[in-house]
């Protein structure tokens, strides 16, 4: 990195954490602080939305999904759209109505106390974990690829996201979060574009295109009815819709963007922008790693995206047979660019089939290194997709473009912790603390709501401090809500459509639902986005035979 990269990245960090501040500093009342007394337009109200759930795992793991395994994850997201309307016509004016600060007060209103105070704590526990998965991924990740020490970066990240979000509140989240989504936006298309002008000259876009289409990394849809299957237009449309409904509608992260809307109207909009938007901003970031991917069939790429295996199977005792398997390696990747530059590669079906043998070739010869990491070292994490984009990034980048898409990374980092911290925190001091200690000043509950920005900061900073790499990040996030979000989902879902169902009912049936979704996937029953359905209709059903088994109790006593 040469010094306008570190003026990029530094500046940026500083600009986004002192803007966020100077903007929004005082703070006289709780509405303030968590609400940012309703001052929001929809623009920035979508936008925040977007820059909540687009973290810094979306930019790292996202394109190395896609340069392993296609565009089919971008199915993950086909229910979202359907979500955004469910929660404009039926959440939304609820919330509006009542006038809460999250989304858990309604539940008390609609059901008890216990009701409301247990699924605040569900969200806390899965939110909580996130926030520091959300620090620690981008942190591992940068260490690795750069060279710099984890626990600095851990830290670094966390204090900054702490320092801005305790003096700012929701303002400053709202704010921060419109100049991240500009740079990431900024970012990203300077990285697509210069993918495709470091190509060889004879390769546009539309060949680009086609030899993915070889590779099948262009297989968007799967109408698959396996319910093993992680990614299939079904799982998509029903789990990804219920996944997209708990996020949206009950998650606090996501709801107090748009609680903070000046109106119904400008909440509503900035929600249906983000639901035409999102989509296309996936399949633009799936479609970069693929663009990624067709870059490195015209350059080598590493046998092995995580430098770290490389260089501790480089000193082992395999380090031999390392060594033969990489040289292996690059003889099958000097004969596929020969094949891949001659003029006729794509009218000759011959040099095709012999480019996709060299091809699965290479798969093998990366098998072989994955095995040999493990052999050198079980507990070894051989995923490596999370290490395509930055690696990419830091090794065919000019300098300056490099700054600034660590800034994206560092920003989205900031952007979705911002986000989660000033959900914890609002969360604990409207739903556990205040609720159980009324009557107090306004000052003293704003203070106790920075408080818990802090408590909550140092959670986050201490998990990811001891965190441990687990398959691809964006799944990681993505199953921890989903263990939790249907349950949570489904007493949302009696509490608006469900009106004869009462307390108790939702409560236990709330508490059964969460240990059988935690029994389904501790034993791999299904893929994880079905847990979304799965806990959602296992809470109504349980709390309606409960809800029935309570009315003929009633009755009989009454006899």
């Amino acid at each position: 990195m040469l010094t306008i990269d570190w003026f990029l990245l530094i500046g940026t960090l500083l600009f986004i954490a002192f803007y966020g501040v100077w903007k929004n500093q005082d703070h006289s009342s709780i509405k303030s602080y968590i609400k940012g007394d309703n001052k929001a337009r929809w623009w920035t109200v979508g936008l925040s939305v977007m820059a909540t759930q687009a973290s810094a795992i979306t930019f790292l793991s996202t394109p190395g999904q896609a340069y392993n395994e296609g565009m089919g994850f971008v199915q993950f997201y086909f229910g979202l759209p359907f979500a955004m309307l469910i929660i404009c016509l039926f959440f939304l004016p609820v919330y509006q109505k009542l006038n809460v600060y999250t989304a858990y007060e309604f539940l008390e209103s609609r059901f008890d106390l216990k009701t409301r105070t247990l699924t605040a704590i569900l969200f806390l526990i899965q939110r909580g974990l996130a926030a520091g998965i959300t620090i620690y991924a981008p942190a591992i990740i940068l260490s690795v690829a750069l060279g710099w020490d984890l626990k600095i970066l851990v830290v670094l990240i966390g204090f900054i996201v702490i320092f801005y979000t305790l003096i700012g509140g929701t303002n400053a989240v709202n704010v921060t979060q419109k100049q991240q989504m500009i740079i990431i936006i900024i970012g990203l298309i300077s990285a697509f574009w210069i993918a495709l002008i470091k190509m060889p000259e004879n390769i546009d876009f539309s060949k680009a295109l086609k030899l993915a289409s070889y590779n099948e990394k262009l297989n968007i849809l799967d109408f698959s009815l396996d319910l093993n299957s992680r990614y299939t237009f079904w799982s998509g449309i029903t789990g990804g819709l219920f996944l997209a409904l708990s996020y949206f509608g009950t998650d606090q992260s996501q709801v107090q963007r748009y609680l903070s809307g000046k109106s119904l109207k400008e909440s509503q909009m900035g929600l249906i922008m983000n639901g035409f938007l999102k989509v296309p901003f996936q399949f633009f970031i799936l479609l970069l790693g693929v663009i990624v991917f067709v870059f490195y069939q015209y350059e080598t790429p590493p046998i092995h995206f995580n430098s770290k295996n490389i260089i501790e199977i480089k000193k082992s005792n395999f380090s031999n047979d390392y060594f033969q398997v990489e040289k292996e390696y690059e003889l099958t990747q000097d004969k596929k660019h020969e094949l891949l530059l001659n003029p006729m590669f794509f009218e000759n079906d011959q040099l095709k089939k012999d480019y996709l043998k060299l091809e699965l070739d290479n798969k093998k010869q990366k098998e072989k290194v994955n095995n040999l990491i493990l052999k050198n070292n079980k507990d070894a994490s051989i995923n490596d997709k999370d290490y395509v984009f930055i690696t990419f990034i830091i090794n065919h980048l000019p300098n300056g473009i490099i700054g600034l898409l660590l800034a994206v990374i560092f920003a989205a980092a900031m952007s979705s912790t911002a986000s989660e911290l000033n959900a914890l925190s609002a969360t604990t001091l409207i739903d556990l603390y205040k609720r159980h200690t009324p009557n107090l000043s306004e000052n003293h509950y704003v203070n106790m709501a920075k408080l818990f920005t802090l408590i909550w900061g140092i959670i986050a900073i201490v998990f990811a401090y001891n965190g441990n790499l687990f398959e691809n990040l964006i799944q990681l996030v993505n199953i921890i809500g989903s263990i939790f979000y249907g349950t949570i989902l489904g007493i949302f879902l009696i509490a608006i459509f469900f009106k004869k169902i009462d307390s108790n009912p939702v409560f236990f049936a709330a508490i059964i639902s969460e240990f059988l979704i935690i029994y389904c996937y501790l034993f791999e029953e299904f893929g994880y986005l079905w847990l979304n359905v799965i806990g959602a209709v296992l809470t109504i059903t349980i709390a309606y035979l409960l809800q029935e088994i309570q009315n003929i109790s009633k009755k009989n006593l009454a006899k």
